[in-house]
Parts: structure tokens; C-alpha cells; sequence
């Protein structure tokens, strides 16, 4: 990494000596124009998603508000927010909000501390200067706005005049005044552009949003049903989807229709009930069925809908009718499951529909459902072996899993393999088994029937879940687990034309995504210059392919499967430029490994 630093403030030039270590974040602070570059031995991640980058470190206060621009000629510019010691997760991103894919990042800290912002390409390697400033924005002026009853209609236009929202959306803005359970249905109608409805409130200077809608109404018209959750004033913003639209819009409010009566359920039921032309309606105007349960602080439920004759949809509410949760196909065969751990003592609503349209009977069950157990501890080079019972947790979808926590180091390239004969196997890597976010999932990977097999280059240091389930629902029985630990991802060898290489395919080769196994070679050659590549192997059919890397790509060139035999392979290849190239010796099936000869030549 190499910088200068400019303070805005003051326009005193001040030239950082030295520069900062490429894994060390270099302190920043706002009103900050730093000129950078990323340069080969900058810090990078790894793995087929690879990039280059520069981390700045920046305190903020509670609820400040930045502004990052990152500008480059030489790449696609990146952006992301972190906070300080959660390198996991991106708080924030953007990647061409600055125009000609430059990165243009808004961010309001949601406490005081200290952030990460990563200046990066959005993909590969390439290096080049850039520019980052780094400022902090004053809070959006609300515009005044206008009013419209419940029962009346206002037309507007969307332009330059229009108020910006953070993320410099254009919008509109309306008050209406709504009693507690109020509903009220909103429509915005545009020919100019698609239309975006926002409901919610002014909560200390600044707009809480409470309920949105894109294409509710007809075409790409937004319309949505509101319930009041309580006595006051609402504000309605009227927007454009792609935020920068501009047009003649109307906005219509009117009384929603009746909110369907709540039926008191307990959890542990299964109640039988028929949706039909006289049913209530939902908010989006489908046909529904409102229930009515008490839970508790804690508590974990599982709703599940079941009909033949229709697609269901599942939706929970708090008893203020604030939308919590909502699931659509989770119990297969187009039935609905919807899990949920309850925030507070009290009464919730569960409204059970058709997903858009649709009439008949169906079934609901609320059931409590215990807590996922803590992961048990996995090891590298350890093979478990489990078993997927009834009592085991069970997933969003239903279910069975049992789940392994192990750490790893960014750049560490992981193997699980899981097998069973009683099921088909699934693998999910995530992390946070509390909220389960998955980074990757594995099926049919080791290619013999229906085990999994899982290889993934660990992005950061920390602790990884992996869950061991089936891929159909309520699967059961035995099952083995293995993780290895496969090291980083290989670097590719030298080749010498001329020479003779003897190597070994393993799982400690690199793979592709496709699951083969193959060694890579660098060689430079020269524009017009003849080459033959014979790559020969006794227990696996041989493949050799020449390719570039460009911004840490791979492409490929050109490439031989059997032209020496049926299981061996001779390319006979020319150069069509001076420069460097890559040579793959690789199998044509996955899961293939064993020993081969490359032999290298130049032809007349």
C-alpha cells in the first residue's frame, strides 16, 4: 500500500512516510483525501473470489455520518464499511454510486467506536492509484411536507427539486393522520417510472420506515395496506424503484379494507381451516385467515401450512400488526413453514394465505420448538460419526441438522466430507450458529452417489459452523463426518521447456469449481513460438489446458483431452503473444488423483 495524505480542513499537503503495512490498517479520520495505491504485495484475500485492498481505520460517534468516494482509471473500485475486530461481515458496501465504477459509500455508525473502511477492486488483481476522501455528511434537511387525507388524492412530480433520502434517492413527501388498528390503503400510479411506496414516521429528526411496496398495484404501480399501529401522524414517501427516476406520479389514500378477525389458537394445535371468495383479505389483497396465539419471551415456533389446492404463504405479526417473519415454499410442494424465536411475552398473529391467489382447505400447526443445541467441537484430521434422530434441531426449512464449530485462518483451504447410507448427505458451512449465515453448501460434491463433499478457502480467522443434515426433509440415520485441513490455496510451479515434470494429483491440488483436481505450471513463451504439451497418467484420463491469468482469472486458451490416446493427452500449441502463461495437468472427471508425466517440447 502506498499513500499521501491531503487534510481537506486545512489543505496542507502531508506526505505519509512509508506508507503502512499491507495487514495493518492505517489511521484516517474524516475530512480525510487520501491518493493510494494498490500495488503486488498489498494484502489480498484468497481463493476464486480474490482481491486486492487497503484498509483505513476511522473512529465515529453514534449515529455520524460518512461519506466515503473512492475514484480509479486502472479498476473497478470498491467499498465496504467493517467494524473493528468483525471482519466477517461488510456493514456496508457499494461498488458504482460514484459513476464510471467509481464506489460512492454513505454509512451512519450505529454506535460510537471504531470502523474499517476497506478501499478494494471489486474483483481480482490488478493494482493501480486511487483516490479516497473521506467526509462526514450532515443529516438529510426533511422537506416540508405535503398533506393528503385518508379519502383524497395528490398528483406530484419526481425532479430535481425533489428531497434526496441518505442513499440520494428522490422522493416525495405526505402526512396523513391514522387512529391505532386504522387501515388505510395507499396507491402510487406512475406512467414515467416504477413506482415505490414508503410508510413510516419521524422518530427524533429522522424517518423510521414501518412498511414499503414496489409493484403491488397493477403494472409497476406500488399499493400497499397500512395498519396504524397507533394513533398519529404518518408519512408516506413517494419514490422511484431505481431512486434516480424522474415524472408525474399520483398518490391515493384511501380506508383499507377490514382486517380479518384474529381466531384464538393455541400453540401445539393443528386447526383445519378453507379459504374462500368470502374470506377476508390480506393487505395485499389475497384471500386470508388471521389467527391469534400467546408466546413468550424466547420461545422458538414453528407455524406450518399445508393445502393441496393452492400455494401457501405464512406471515407473523406482533399484536400491533408489525410484520416479524414470513415464509413462502419452506415445507416443500409449495407449503409454507415459518420459524421464529419470539422477542417478547404476549399475543402474535399469524395470517395463513394464498401465496397471490388461491382457494380451498388447508391445515396450520404452531408448534414450540426447542433452541438449536451449542455445536459440538470438530477437529482437523477427526471423523465423526452421528446420527440424525427426531430429537435434533431442525433448520428454517424443516429440517434435521446437527451442527460442528471449528476455527480456521483466513486462507485456509477446508475439506468436509460427509457420508451416509441412509440418506442423501448435505453440507452447510456458516458462521454464528445463533443466526446461521451460510457462505457455502455442498450435495452431491464427492461424486460416488449421494455423499457431499465441502472445499472452501476460509475468507477470515475465526470460528466456522458446519452442518451435517439431509437433503430432503425428516431424513434420519447414520453418518460420518470428516474435516481435513488442505492448507493454503497452491501456488503455481515453474515449467522449463523442454523439461520433463513428474508430479502427483492429490487433495491437496487445487480444484475447480466442478470439483477437479489439477496442477498448475507458469512458463513464458514468445509470440508465434511452437509448443507441444504431453501430459500422460495410468489412473486417471489426463487433461492438459493452457490459459492467462488476468486480475487473478484464470482463462483458458485452448486445451486436449484423448489426442494421444484414449486416456492421454498431447496439445500442440502456439503462442500468440510474448508473456507468461499457465499450464494445467488435470483429469477430465472429478475426484480423480494420481501420479502423471508432462513432457514439454518446442516443434520446428
Amino acid at each position: 500500500m502506498r499513500y499521501s495524505l491531503f487534510a481537506a480542513a486545512s489543505a496542507v499537503a502531508l506526505m505519509v512516510a512509508g506508507g503502512a503495512s499491507a495487514q495493518t490498517p492505517a489511521d484516517a479520520r474524516l475530512g480525510d483525501d487520501i491518493r493510494g495505491r494498490l500495488e503486488e504485495g498489498d494484502a489480498r484475500t484468497r481463493g476464486g473470489d480474490a482481491y486486492r485492498y487497503d484498509d483505513y481505520r476511522l473512529n465515529l460517534r453514534a449515529g455520524q455520518r460518512l461519506e466515503a468516494e473512492m475514484t480509479a482509471d486502472d479498476f473497478d473500485a470498491y467499498l465496504e464499511v467493517y467494524a473493528e475486530g468483525s471482519m466477517r461481515q461488510s456493514l456496508a458496501s457499494d461498488d458504482d454510486s460514484a459513476g464510471d465504477m467509481n464506489a460512492r459509500l454513505r454509512f451512519t455508525a450505529p454506535e460510537a467506536g471504531v470502523y474499517i473502511v476497506r478501499a478494494r477492486t471489486f474483483s481480482g488483481m490488478e493494482t493501480g492509484d486511487y483516490r479516497l476522501s473521506l467526509k462526514e455528511r450532515a443529516a438529510p434537511r426533511l422537506p416540508r411536507p405535503g398533506r393528503v387525507a385518508i379519502g383524497r388524492d395528490a398528483s406530484g412530480r419526481l425532479g430535481a427539486n425533489s428531497a434526496e433520502d441518505d442513499d440520494g434517492n428522490r422522493y416525495d413527501a405526505y402526512t396523513f393522520r391514522a387512529s391505532a388498528g386504522e387501515r388505510v390503503k395507499i396507491d402510487l400510479e406512475s406512467d414515467d417510472f416504477d413506482a415505490l411506496l414508503r410508510v413510516g414516521r419521524i422518530v427524533n429528526g429522522a424517518f423510521v420506515q414501518m412498511a414499503e411496496n414496489d409493484d403491488g398495484g397493477s403494472s409497476l404501480n406500488a399499493r400497499l395496506v397500512f395498519t396504524a399501529p397507533q394513533d398519529g401522524e404518518y408519512l408516506v414517501r413517494a419514490t422511484s424503484y431505481d431512486g434516480s427516476a424522474q415524472g408525474s406520479y399520483r398518490l391515493a389514500l384511501e380506508q383499507g379494507p377490514p382486517a380479518p378477525t384474529a381466531t384464538p389458537v393455541a400453540v401445539g394445535e393443528e386447526t383445519r381451516g378453507r379459504l374462500t371468495p368470502d374470506s377476508a383479505s390480506s393487505d395485499s389483497g389475497a384471500p386470508a385467515d388471521l389467527y391469534r396465539f400467546s408466546g413468550r419471551a424466547g420461545q422458538r415456533i414453528a407455524a406450518t401450512m399445508k393445502a393441496d389446492g393452492f400455494d401457501t404463504f405464512l406471515e407473523l405479526f406482533d399484536a400491533n400488526h408489525n410484520s416479524l417473519a414470513s415464509d413462502d415454499d419452506s415445507a416443500g410442494d409449495l407449503n409454507s413453514r415459518l420459524t421464529h424465536t419470539l422477542a417478547e411475552d404476549g399475543d402474535y398473529l399469524i395470517e395463513a394465505r394464498a401465496f397471490s391467489s388461491g382457494e380451498g382447505p388447508y391445515t396450520l400447526k404452531i408448534e414450540e420448538i426447542a433452541p438449536p443445541p451449542p455445536p459440538s467441537a470438530i477437529a482437523f484430521s477427526q471423523t465423526v460419526e452421528g446420527e440424525l434422530t427426531s430429537s435434533d434441531a431442525t433448520d428454517d426449512d424443516g429440517r434435521l441438522y446437527d451442527a460442528f464449530v471449528f476455527s480456521g485462518s483466513e486462507g485456509q483451504r477446508i475439506q468436509a466430507v460427509m457420508r451416509s447410507g441412509d440418506f442423501d448427505a448435505y453440507l452447510q458451512l456458516g458462521q454464528d450458529e445463533d443466526d446461521f449465515s451460510e457462505l457455502a453448501s455442498d450435495d452431491d460434491g464427492l461424486g460416488q452417489g449421494t455423499d457431499a463433499r465441502l472445499i472452501f478457502t476460509l475468507p477470515a480467522s475465526g470460528d466456522y459452523v458446519l452442518r451435517a443434515r439431509s437433503w430432503s426433509r425428516e431424513a434420519k440415520g447414520l453418518y460420518s463426518l470428516e474435516l481435513t485441513d488442505l492448507g493454503g490455496e497452491p501456488a503455481p510451479g515453474s515449467l522449463l521447456i523442454g523439461a520433463t515434470v513428474r508430479g502427483q494429483l492429490s487433495e491437496r491440488a487445487s480444484i475447480t469449481e466442478e470439483g477437479v483436481y489439477f496442477d498448475a505450471y507458469r512458463f513464458k513463451a514468445k509470440a508465434d513460438e511452437k509448443l507441444r504439451f504431453t501430459l500422460i497418467a495410468s489412473s486417471f484420463d489426463a487433461v492438459v489446458e493452457v490459459g492467462e491469468e488476468k486480475d487473478g482469472d484464470y482463462f483458458e486458451l485452448d486445451t486436449d483431452d484423448d489426442s494421444l490416446s484414449d486416456t492421454h493427452a498431447r496439445l500442440s500449441w502456439t503462442a500468440p503473444r510474448d508473456g507468461t502463461y499457465v499450464l494445467r495437468a488435470r483429469s477430465f472427471s472429478p475426484n480423480s488423483t494420481g501420479d502423471y508425466v508432462l513432457i514439454t517440447e518446442r516443434q520446428p
